[in-house]
């Protein structure tokens, strides 16, 4: 392989037309970044991640409020100033999309800090603002809802509560969970489960994590290690309305290996189940009746097949305050 090919570029495999940034629509190669901007040497960006699905009533997001939230909040912890409301985000989000065409897929907003300091203090650093919508289907393969997945528990561990703040969605974050990754695939499993420093159960790589035992649903508690996952507050609210007995309490590693049932939730993720930890099978090895029955009922009102009792979807032709008559 010359040199050359080597520099080239791989095309992003689900590229669309168009750009938001800073409340401007662009074309898709006009967003790019300088080599010297801030967040290329220290990570200091925050994310998120939203599905919009085609619904019968039309494309809408789900929790996009909730998301836009988050995205604020977390702007917030690294003091970056967006400059926007988290409704005036939520119609970008909405822009890009309808710009688009698009019916279903995945929206991800992106503040950063761009060209400015070189220094770690970022404060000369201006905070650049994207979004970006494009097609994306299952996040662990499409037959992984279905059937789940093997995973492991990795050698890397979720950081300490005083070290990086996890209730901030931040790309440095994200640093561990791409090690995380790496690792179970190179051993042949689709994703990992990490620990805490204490040892106890964390969340995945992407991913929060729930587990059955003798009809009872556990999640690891929000202790400062793990992201607070729109999706998770969602299954504990569906569990809930469901007479699900619902528990958030520490996790020690082999509870992981008894239990009868262990599934991932997160955005991309959905609600993926898993079927063996580290090649010991979960239950008897397949997908459990609750996983099922909370994967259902979830998708259900995701897709808009289900009724929406929590007022979770959310238009994308509709802008923030206007009224569905």
């Amino acid at each position: 392989m010359s040199k050359g090919e080597a520099r080239k570029a791989v095309p992003f495999p689900e590229r669309t037309e168009w750009v938001w940034r800073d409340g401007e629509i662009i074309p898709w190669d006009d967003a790019h970044l300088h080599v010297m901007s801030h967040v290329v040497h220290y990570g200091s960006s925050v994310f998120e991640g939203i599905r919009f699905y085609n619904t019968p009533a039309g494309p809408a997001a789900f929790r996009l409020s909730d998301h836009m939230r988050r995205f604020v909040n977390s702007a917030r912890i690294y003091r970056m100033d967006l400059g926007m409301s988290k409704e005036e985000l939520s119609d970008g989000c909405r822009e890009v999309v309808n710009r688009n065409g698009l019916q279903e897929g995945y929206i991800r907003p992106v503040a950063f800090r761009g060209l400015g300091a070189l220094g770690l203090h970022p404060g000369k650093s201006p905070v650049e603002k994207y979004i970006v919508a494009y097609p994306w289907g299952q996040y662990l393969g499409a037959e992984a809802l279905q059937e789940g997945v093997d995973v492991c528990v990795s050698s890397w561990n979720r950081p300490a509560p005083n070290t990086l703040p996890s209730l901030a969605k931040a790309g440095g974050n994200y640093v561990i969970s791409q090690l995380m990754r790496f690792e179970a695939e190179a051993n042949g499993y689709a994703e990992a489960i990490g620990l805490g420093p204490d040892g106890l159960v964390s969340e995945g790589s992407g991913q929060n994590i729930f587990l059955v035992d003798r009809g009872v649903l556990y999640t690891p508690p929000l202790n400062g290690t793990l992201l607070h996952g729109i999706t998770r507050d969602s299954i504990l609210k569906l569990a809930a309305s469901l007479g699900i007995q619902a528990r958030e309490q520490s996790i020690p590693r082999e509870m992981l290996y008894v239990v009868d049932e262990i599934f991932f939730t997160g955005t991309a993720s959905e609600l993926t189940p898993v079927r063996s930890v580290d090649r010991i099978d979960i239950g008897g090895g397949g997908v459990g009746p609750m996983t099922q029955k909370l994967q259902a009922e979830y998708l259900g009102i995701a897709t808009g097949e289900r009724p929406d009792r929590y007022g979770w979807l959310e238009p994308i032709h509709q802008t923030a305050g206007e009224t569905v008559l």
